[in-house]
């Protein structure tokens, strides 16, 4: 799990062909390995992955198919600078929103202007993750945490403060560049839960498990 708070901006050192996926080596820069282990997490762009070799300057990890068919991982080259967070522990400040490094889909910059010192955007999702996204609400891009100010026909506005954009590679982000984004994992649990009402009845109608079987094994009172 993260926060969507970067620690830093690394860029891609390597991206190597094995057997229909990838293996990525990531240059860290500032960021602190000292603490990270074989099998740790480390999201990047957003991308939970998972550190498999430990060269001094920066991580490996193997990226799947699955991973390639759901995020631009496949487009990065040498050079792509990527937004980096180590996987948060019990004592992590939750500086931004619970964040799992799974990505529901790419969004599409339609609009980036000067906002005083911000840099606001509007961000087109993808028609299906639209009802996850509301106006003052938890947005992830590119493993950032972000608010959406507003909604719109298009999509969402955010507001970058100078701050995020200069931590950040959104400070280079250009209209028509799309991004990774996750919706806020509350969003889609209560879908879950409200939907599941309807289907976890249909299970138990179809496995013949009820209350009064329940009760007849000991198992209900």
């Amino acid at each position: 799990m993260f926060t969507g708070i970067i620690e830093a901006v690394g860029s891609v050192a390597s991206v190597e062909n094995k057997q229909g996926d990838l293996r990525l080596r990531i240059h860290t820069g500032s960021l602190d390995l000292a603490d990270v282990k074989l099998g740790d997490s480390i999201a990047t762009n957003g991308v939970c992955l998972t550190v498999v070799e430990l060269p001094g300057d920066g991580f490996v990890a193997d990226v799947s198919r699955e991973s390639l068919a759901h995020t631009q991982i496949g487009s990065w080259g040498k050079g792509t600078a990527v937004n980096l967070e180590k996987a948060m522990m019990p004592t992590t400040r939750m500086g931004g929103h619970i964040v799992t490094g799974h990505v529901d889909g790419l969004g599409t910059i339609k609009k980036r202007n000067a906002d005083a010192r911000s840099i606001q955007f509007v961000i087109e999702p993808p028609a299906n993750l639209k009802k996850y996204i509301a106006a003052k609400g938890s947005i992830t891009v590119d493993g950032v945490s972000l608010t959406a100010n507003a909604l719109n026909p298009q999509g969402f506005e955010l507001n970058i403060v100078p701050h995020t954009a200069e931590e950040t590679t959104l400070y280079a982000a250009k209209e028509g560049q799309q991004v990774h984004l996750e919706v806020d994992i509350i969003a889609r649990y209560l879908e879950q839960l409200l939907a599941g009402g309807k289907d976890s009845a249909a299970q138990t109608t179809q496995s013949g498990i009820d209350q009064a079987f329940l009760a007849k094994n000991g198992f209900w009172k």
